[in-house]
């Protein structure tokens, strides 16, 4: 079976080829290599690679595909602040172009990477899949307004499904600091504080990346009944932590750092509980592998190994934004 990632140099996408490569799929990867250089282990290569812009594969590059698995995106909030135009571009009209041109050349089944963050702020104890949506950035909404102009394609031929992400942390090959969990336990590790930027109240779902990775492979191998055209949160219900929870772990790993709530973003906009009692009916046999101290472990012994320091923490390297704003013309110019 081939299996085409998008984003397969990115965050999650590092996890995720090798997972389907050690499962005996043949991986076909797919990245524009915005982030050249950012890995800081090895990554996994797949067994055939495209380097273009996702809105550059034709029909053609997609006919003998089974299965895409569609991650590459302006991957978070602040990234797609910084232009909501090519965000739109990218995340949207590319990736509803991606779904057309797939359905067209026979894909059968096409994995689409959402996020929770649609459902924006919320008092509702937990938010479910069929909760009205609240997105509160040009990220949020291009995610909505994909799964919406997908959904619409699905036929008996057409099976596409889209996961939902909790907001993902953990170790990666192509680590991330710009994410709050290991931005946290980043800045204790290396500066030897826990700056909170809010006041910690706002409540966040949280999921292991390589779980992300995890469940795109159950989704593949699930029956297609089960999956067909369904929109599922991807997380646990335990997972679902205060930004104030997150920080007095970190100070369990990190006892000497105090923690500091500098209140410079204010009131976050972004406050949601979200339940995953639907993944867990659709896929009952399909399990986290990490809890978040399981997970904040982990990458805790990883900085120690790889010795992340201050010019670590304030390097490009580990933070999106500030590469995406050096590397811009590569998306809007694509080659």
């Amino acid at each position: 079976m081939k299996v085409l990632v998008t984003g397969h140099k990115g965050y999650i996408g590092a996890h995720l080829v090798p997972l389907l490569k050690a499962k005996g799929y043949f991986v076909i990867g797919n990245d524009v290599d915005l982030f050249e250089g950012c890995e800081w282990e090895p990554l996994t290569p797949p067994d055939l690679e495209w380097k273009k812009d996702l809105r550059q594969i034709t029909e053609e590059d997609l006919r003998g595909i089974d299965c895409v698995m569609h991650l590459a995106a302006i991957s978070n909030d602040p990234m797609g602040d910084l232009n909501p135009q090519i965000t739109y571009d990218i995340n949207r009209d590319g990736s509803i172009q991606l779904a057309k041109l797939s359905k067209k050349a026979g894909v059968s089944r096409f994995l689409f990477s959402s996020s929770c963050s649609i459902y924006g702020k919320s008092d509702k104890p937990y938010m479910t899949e069929s909760d009205p949506t609240i997105p509160l950035t040009a990220y949020a909404i291009s995610k909505i307004e994909t799964e919406k102009a997908v959904s619409a394609m699905a036929d008996e031929h057409f099976s596409p499904a889209f996961l939902r992400n909790a907001t993902a942390y953990g170790h990666s090959t192509m680590l991330r600091i710009d994410l709050v969990v290991n931005n946290l336990l980043a800045c204790a590790v290396a500066r030897g504080d826990i700056r909170i930027m809010s006041d910690g109240s706002p409540w966040r779902p949280l999921v292991h990346c390589k779980d992300i990775a995890r469940a795109f492979v159950a989704f593949l191998e699930a029956p297609r009944a089960a999956i067909h055209n369904q929109i599922v949160n991807i997380g646990g219900n335990q997972e679902n932590f205060q930004v104030r929870d997150v920080g007095n772990l970190v100070q369990k790993f990190v006892p000497t750092a105090n923690i500091v709530y500098t209140g410079e973003v204010g009131a976050d906009s972004r406050d949601y509980k979200v339940s995953f009692d639907y993944l867990n009916q659709l896929l009952p046999h399909f399990q986290l592998e990490y809890t978040l101290e399981k997970g904040m472990q982990e990458l805790f012994f990883k900085y120690k190994e790889h010795g992340f320091s201050q010019h670590d923490f304030e390097s490009d390297q580990f933070v999106r934004l500030r590469t995406l704003k050096k590397r811009l013309s590569r998306v809007e110019n694509p080659i």
